[in-house]
């Protein structure tokens, strides 16, 4: 059966995944509400742009009236909410953009979500969903054993996992509250293709490609669950179209690697894939850097409810996911030039007025 989805933030690098997955393995419809910031790239849609069952609209979330507009002349019967501020680098430097984007624009957007919801039919009202997607960051930090589970207390220690925490916060209220069929998800770290090269694994991929440093923040021991991006599009669907409302799912690879393994594999592969003899071995381009302020030691997901609940599991090991993900980014130069050229060049961001250099997020 089809179902209409509005996907906010639909041309990031979770969202665009949601929508080629929508548009490509099933039969459902897609419009993407994007405000298109610097993370939101059009490029990421290009694979489904002519597909019939698809279309974009450039609204911002935290614009009351035009997402209003937008849902009452769309019809959505799943709201699938991924538009947010993401990273952690970034919300150190400008928290503000995080307080009014992830708690403001989620606000704005229940309560026209609500709105609308409130005045359908029976039959309709009762199929309804509004899903927000969430982080694994909302619950703090781990010691060196256990799972976030579902419920797991919060214990966000940075501002962007703050401002995420207070937005499922308002999600389950307003499911509370006002009755709003609401599900919400907590994701571990993603990776895979058309990932903003600002995060751990494109960067490394693009500065060893290069022979740039290689950043690493502290020892490189902090540890963090890896889910590659096209596994958590399949389970935001199943969640979106099965979830039961008021539940949350937490979604993760049962891929636990501390950073500088990730960045030592990543060497590996494109020493393998792409050898320069001029730059040599890439492992040798590793430096330790100054710590993060406040970094999360490590995040660790129980996806045990999604998988007996859903039946959803992960298709692809870390091994097989970063492979697939470094020959992407060898075999797409003009997807991350047009990146690089103009919007983002590799500087360091949340150091808090540390050293400079080609750093971006570490994890």
């Amino acid at each position: 059966m089809m179902a209409r989805f509005l996907v906010t933030g639909g041309a990031g690098f979770i969202g665009s995944a949601v929508v080629r997955h929508l548009i490509e393995d099933t039969p459902h419809e897609v419009c993407v509400l994007d405000k298109l910031t610097y993370a939101g790239n059009l490029d990421n849609l290009e694979p489904v742009a002519k597909n019939p069952r698809y279309r974009f609209k450039q609204v911002d979330i935290c614009d009351r009236a035009a997402v209003a507009t937008l849902i009452a002349s769309y019809q959505p019967r799943i709201i699938m909410h991924l538009a947010a501020e993401s990273h952690v680098d970034r919300s150190i430097d400008g928290p503000a953009a995080f307080i009014e984007t992830n708690l403001v624009g989620t606000f704005t957007l229940l309560e026209a979500a609500r709105c609308f919801w409130q005045d359908l039919p029976g039959e309709e009202k009762a199929a309804f969903r509004f899903h927000h997607v969430s982080t694994d960051e909302v619950f703090g930090s781990l010691g060196a054993d256990g799972f976030f589970q579902e419920t797991t207390a919060y214990q966000p220690n940075s501002p962007y996992s703050a401002s995420k925490a207070g937005s499922d916060h308002l999600v389950r209220a307003w499911g509370h509250t006002y009755g709003l069929p609401t599900v919400t998800s907590n994701c571990s770290n993603n990776y895979g293709p058309y990932h903003f090269p600002e995060k751990l694994i494109p960067l490394m991929i693009l500065n060893a490609l290069e022979g740039k440093p290689l950043p690493v923040y502290g020892n490189g021991q902090n540890i963090r669950d890896w889910l590659y991006v096209e596994d958590h599009a399949r389970a935001l669907v199943a969640i979106a179209l099965a979830g039961r409302p008021g539940e949350s799912y937490n979604v993760g690879g049962w891929n636990e690697r501390a950073n500088i393994d990730v960045v030592q594999a990543v060497c590996a592969l494109v020493d393998e894939m792409a050898p320069d003899a001029a730059i040599g071995p890439r492992e040798k381009l590793i430096t330790f850097v100054t710590d993060r302020p406040g970094h999360d030691a490590r995040y660790a997901i129980d996806a045990t409810k999604i998988k007996q609940d859903l039946g959803w599991t992960p298709r692809e090991t870390f091994e097989t996911g970063l492979r697939k993900t470094v020959r992407w980014y060898l075999d797409h130069p003009e997807w991350w030039q047009r990146i690089r050229s103009g919007l983002y060049r590799g500087e360091r961001l949340g150091a808090l007025g540390g050293e400079g250099g080609a750093i971006g997020k570490v994890a």
